[in-house]
Parts: structure tokens; sequence; C-alpha cells
């Protein structure tokens, strides 16, 4: 499915259980919120990076504003 986010709330109209973390850093509750999923919405590029995903008791031992994703090759 397709989106045109240009501003956080448009994330949070289409997803709820969504927190805004940051202007671009978003977590999304997955299955009940037995995981979580960590992505930043590149706006302007029209991108959604996965930064982190795994169960809620990884995500609480992570630092959510400050992991980092690591771009392939």
């Amino acid at each position: 499915m397709a989106q045109d986010w240009t501003i956080p709330i448009d994330v949070i109209k289409l997803y709820a259980t969504a927190d805004v973390i940051t202007g671009k850093r978003f977590v999304f509750n997955i299955k009940g919120n037995d995981y979580r999923l960590v992505a930043d919405v590149e706006f302007k590029l029209k991108i959604v990076f996965i930064v982190w995903i795994g169960t809620h008791a990884g995500y609480d031992k992570i630092k959510v504003e400050e992991v980092k994703y690591v771009k392939g090759n």
C-alpha cells in the first residue's frame, strides 16, 4: 500500500498506536505489543528505513533515540 506521508501526523493517522520519538523516528507495536519496530521516515525522500526490530523486552534495553541502522553494501 503506497503512502504519501509528508509530516509525522500522516503516519499516526494510519498507525494510531505508533509513537513519534523524533520528527522522523517512530516506534510501531507489532502483535499486540509483543514486538517493536523502530523506523526512520525520510519524508522528503519518500523512504522508510527499518532501524531496529525485536521483542518488547529487547526494546526496553535500547536507547531508541540513539540506535542506528547500518547501511548495507
